[in-house]
Formats: C-alpha cells, structure tokens, sequence
C-alpha cells in the first residue's frame, strides 16, 4: 500500500511538474516579456554579452554557455527560474504561461 501511494505521489509530481511543457508559449507575447524583464542584461540580436550572454541562436548551440547543458526547454526554464551567476531568479516573478512565452520567443532568436 505504501509502495503504490508512493508511486501515485511521484506521478502527480512529475504530472504536474511537466504542465509548462505542455502548453504552447506564444513567442509575440515572449517577445514583450523579454524585454519587459530580460532585455536589460540579455541582447536578443546577437551573441554578444552584455551583462548575461547574448541569446540569439541559443536553441542551435550545443550547450548554455553558464550552465554547460544542452539548451533544452526544461533546461532552459530551470535557468529561467532558478537563476544563477549573476542573474535572478524568475519562478515567483513570472507566470507558468509568461515562462513559456519567453522559450516560445528564444526559439526563434
């Protein structure tokens, strides 16, 4: 019983962990989101940093120059959540659905 409960708990925590891949991100909505909150350190049109690495092109690289992962959708919004070196988090800023607008938008940089 135990054992079955404790499947049932780690399959609605991977469920609803997974809600964010699941839905659509409107890249023109990601658009206003990035530069409402992203702009200011990350340059959009190019590579260059400017205080964070510029991001055009991040979903054709091999690797996330700050984290060294494969630049995957849920690589990418764990950085966009938890931050790190320098940058600050955004899981309590940003909605589920602005968070997925904003990888909707960087994949077409």
């Amino acid at each position: 019983m135990k054992k079955t409960i404790t499947l049932l708990s780690a399959g609605a925590i991977l469920f609803g962990g997974s809600s964010l891949f699941a839905q659509k991100g409107d890249a023109k909505a990601g658009k206003e989101v990035f530069e409402n909150n992203c702009s200011v350190c990350h340059n959009s049109d190019s590579t260059e940093v400017k205080m964070g690495p510029g991001l055009k092109g991040l979903f054709k690289r091999a690797k996330m120059s700050t984290t060294g992962k494969a630049p995957t959708d849920a690589n990418v919004l764990e950085k966009i959540e938890m931050g790190g070196n320098g940058m600050p988090g955004y899981a309590d800023i940003l909605s589920a659905e602005e968070k997925a607008n904003v990888v909707a938008f960087l994949k077409t940089l």
